[in-house]
């Protein structure tokens, strides 16, 4: 088994499971414009997507599409209320537990689309900041997943690429791959920290169940 210096994890579907906090945050945005989408028309079209692509793809549900542009403009009220809805969720005690474990041995880094804004309030209330040698946020490269950008950055930044990275979604999958990382593919956050520590020959914490949730 190969030993790895880093671990690269993707922050929405694997370090919270955000995904249908977005998704639900979304469908109150075009409410009133007289549409929504189902769980299972979004997640594939916007999973792992970044916001501009997603506002793209939800303009395009509605006959006649909303245009981009006003329907843009309802982003700054999407990420305060998508904050407010992950805050009160709360991180899963088990990958707090795991995060701390996994420092004494591995370079760490969390590698996202999303904006700083929305990623390091929550990881700063659950005192993972201090873990982290890195985070790589959308905002920091020209081109978001799939490109390779992302992890090349975050390559750079911890010195090394002897990596695994932690993906749920098609376009984080084919970044890290882009970026000639191995890669493990988590298909349910819950099992998330099991997932890892298996892949890591390690026994998970038992300290932490998985069904925990830390409150922020």
């Amino acid at each position: 088994m190969q030993h790895y210096e880093a671990l690269l994890f993707d922050f929405d579907g694997v370090l919270v499971d955000s995904e249908p906090i977005h998704w639900r945050c979304w469908q109150d945005i075009i409410a009133p414009y007289g549409y929504s989408v189902t769980w299972e028309e979004y997640a594939p079209a916007c999973v792992g997507v970044h916001e501009r692509g997603t506002v793209e793809w939800l303009r395009r549900q509605r006959r006649p599409p909303v245009p981009f542009e006003e329907l843009w403009a309802q982003y700054p009220r999407k990420k305060l209320m998508y904050l407010e809805r992950m805050m009160q969720a709360g991180m899963r005690a088990d990958v707090i537990h795991m995060i701390r474990m996994l420092s004494n041995d591995y370079l760490l880094a969390v590698v996202t689309s999303s904006a700083r804004t929305e990623v390091e309030p929550v990881l700063e209330a659950a005192g993972l900041l201090k873990y982290l040698q890195t985070i790589v946020y959308g905002g920091d490269v020209r081109n978001l997943k799939p490109s390779p950008d992302p992890y090349l950055l975050a390559v750079e930044r911890i010195g090394t690429s002897n990596a695994l990275v932690v993906e749920d979604s098609a376009a984080g999958i084919a970044s890290a791959k882009a970026a000639d990382l191995d890669v493990l593919v988590i298909p349910d956050q819950s099992a998330m920290s099991a997932l890892v520590l298996t892949r890591l020959n390690l026994v998970p914490p038992t300290s932490a169940r998985r069904s925990d949730v830390y409150r922020l």
